[in-house]
Order: structure tokens, then sequence, then C-alpha cells
């Protein structure tokens, strides 16, 4: 008997085991699960028989025979931002019941825990998968996702899988528009905190920024970039680093968590945002309404974003019960900037003043 191993020993029976196991196609192993018509009687016999041989998913294939036309969306997440998990989360239940589906919604610890949290969602009777970021960006993740046979979506990768759904937004390009209008303030001297390195947007927005820099003619050297791993913690640490040594006169930050704690370092040192610091953010997620001053950022349309997820996932799924196998679609949702009080005219001030060493 086959079975796809994962990474700490365990093993996952797929659709693929099923299907040859039976002597006949995924395809067809998926239209007996989901108890459609048009399979010939000896062969749903003979699925059924490698279905229970296997231990193939027993709760899902008689949930799915009994009401073929239920959906059940998995979404698996393990983003440390807590603001961006709440859109992501309000905008995937909101299509959720236009749609008519069901949400499953499946924690991920990480470190290699990504292959049993999708076999968990597999043996709870799901249809298809919501992969945000960082998961969208895992391998882990994408390869129990092809061995499960499930539909999938990923959201927010800034390289997708070319093989599976994807929505996103021009990491690049909102990157490099958000350091052109800081430039375009008077800012010269603009710090980076950049994301975590395991995700591919945090590429995208870092190479954004590098352009928007080099284009106005300015290098970027090794002291006025912070490493960040899109947690508040992590943007203090960053944020520190920057003000107490490349004393810039703006700080871009790549999510709106590290840059509202960059307004918070600018705050305990004494500095007036944004009169003797800029500071901005990314994503535009609720933090930064409640911030003070509020943030400037680039408005990431996260909860379109998971709407739209939901809606392409759901069309697949019905897709496939057909019988049809439908394209791959990876769209691009438009991103904006949003100009709020945490940005303004460089003023010119000492270095001493920026970076919270008053004068006496």
């Amino acid at each position: 008997m086959a079975k796809k191993s994962s990474r700490r020993g365990g093993s996952v029976v797929t659709i693929h085991d099923v299907a040859k196991h039976a002597g006949v196609s995924p395809m067809t192993v998926s239209r007996v699960i989901n108890g459609e018509s048009n399979v010939r009687e000896k062969t749903r016999e003979r699925v059924v028989v490698s279905v229970k041989a296997l231990r193939y998913s027993p709760n899902q294939a008689a949930r799915r025979l009994a009401s073929a036309d239920t959906i059940h969306i998995g979404i698996l997440y393990a983003n440390p931002s807590a603001n961006y998990l709440s859109e992501f989360l309000l905008g995937s239940l909101e299509q959720s019941s236009l749609s008519g589906c069901q949400l499953v919604i499946e924690k991920c610890e990480g470190g290699g825990s990504e292959y049993e949290a999708i076999g968990r969602l597999v043996k709870g009777g799901v249809d298809g998968v919501i992969l945000p970021a960082p998961l969208c960006d895992s391998e882990i993740a994408l390869k129990a996702v092809r061995d499960a046979g499930l539909a999938a979506v990923l959201v927010a990768s800034g390289k997708p899988a070319s093989d599976l759904c994807a929505i996103s937004i021009n990491n690049f390009e909102a990157a490099r528009a958000m350091t052109r209008y800081l430039l375009e303030l008077g800012h010269r001297r603009i710090g980076f905190i950049n994301g975590h390195p395991n995700q591919t947007a945090t590429g995208q927005r870092f190479r954004g920024y590098v352009e928007g820099m080099t284009e106005a003619g300015l290098s970027v050297g090794t002291d006025q970039v912070a490493q960040g791993y899109f947690t508040y913690r992590s943007g203090l640490e960053a944020a520190e680093k920057l003000l107490g040594s490349y004393n810039p006169s703006a700080i871009f930050a790549s999510n709106d968590d590290m840059a509202a704690a960059a307004l918070a370092v600018a705050h305990r040192r004494g500095l007036e945002v944004p009169d003797d610091l800029a500071v901005a953010g990314f994503d535009d997620t609720p933090v930064a309404m409640t911030v003070w001053p509020t943030l400037t950022t680039v408005h990431q349309p996260i909860a379109d974003m998971a709407r739209e997820a939901v809606r392409l996932l759901v069309e697949r799924i019905r897709a496939r019960r057909s019988g049809a196998e439908p394209q791959v679609v990876q769209k691009m949702l438009k991103f904006s900037l949003v100009k709020r009080d945490s940005s303004a005219p460089f003023k010119a001030s000492p270095p001493e003043t920026r970076s919270g060493k008053r004068k006496a």
C-alpha cells in the first residue's frame, strides 16, 4: 500500500493512492466521493472498496456521499499578526456566507507541522484549502496540498506556485510607490524595516524600496536596513537599531505592526512624529487607525483578497464536481497609498534630534 510520508514520520493516504489501488484516475475517485452519478456502478464499487481498504478519510467520504452539494473549505493559518488575521477571517466569513459554504479553520504552528495540519483538514472533510501568508510559500504545505489532491488558493504570495490558483498584489510596485512618496516629501535618509525572510513578498517589498531609492540617485547601505519578522516586538528592536545608528528622517516598515512599533520607539525617545520622524507601514490593518498619529501605509485589500480566494475556490470545487478541470487562475488586486498623520514634508533638524538625543 502506497502512502505519502510526512516529515515527522507519520503517513497520509492520498486520493492518488486510492486511485492506484482501484485502478482508476484520481478524478474518478473524486467523482465517487462527491456522489456524482456519471460513474459506472462496478467502478464505483471498486473505488468504495479501495477507500475502505486504505482507510481514506472515511468520515469525509460519508459526508460527501450524503450531501454532494455541501462545500467545506479549510483555512490554514500561521500569520504572527493578529491584525492581518482578523481582516483575513472577516473577508473569508463574509464570502463563505454568500457562497453557501462552510469554513474549517486550522492553526499551524509551523516548523514542519504543515503536512499534519493539512492532513487533519482532509480528515475533517474539506474539499479545498486556502493558504494565506506565510503558508502560501511553504514547500511542505504545497506538497501536502498536491499529495492530497486538494483544490487550493494561495493568498499574498510574492511568487505563487505556477500550478495553483493565487490572489495577491504587486508588492514590488507598492513598496516602490511608498518609497517614492516619502522621497517626494523631501526625505532622503529613509530607513527600512524588512519583513520575515520566509515570505516571498518580503523580498519584493525590499526590492521595491531599493528601486525607489536608486531611482532618486540614492544608495542603500546596510546600516539603513533592519531585519524584522512582521511582529510588533521585532519592530521595536529594528526601530531601536535604525534610530540608534542610522538617524533616519523617515522609517518605512514592511507591515503595520512593525510601523506601530517604530512609532512607540519614537515616542519613547522624545521624537515628534511626523515633524522629527515620518513613519510608514504596509497592509492598512486596523492598527493603522488605532495608533497615534494615525499611520500612513500601503492599503493591501486583505479582506477583499480573502473574499476572492473563497469565491475562486468554491468555483473550482464545483467545476471539479461537474467533471471539469478548471484552469489555474492567478489574480492581482489593486493596492493604494493611504496618507495619514504619521508622514509630513521633511523638516531639516540635527541628527541628534532625530535619534532622540536632544541637546540640553
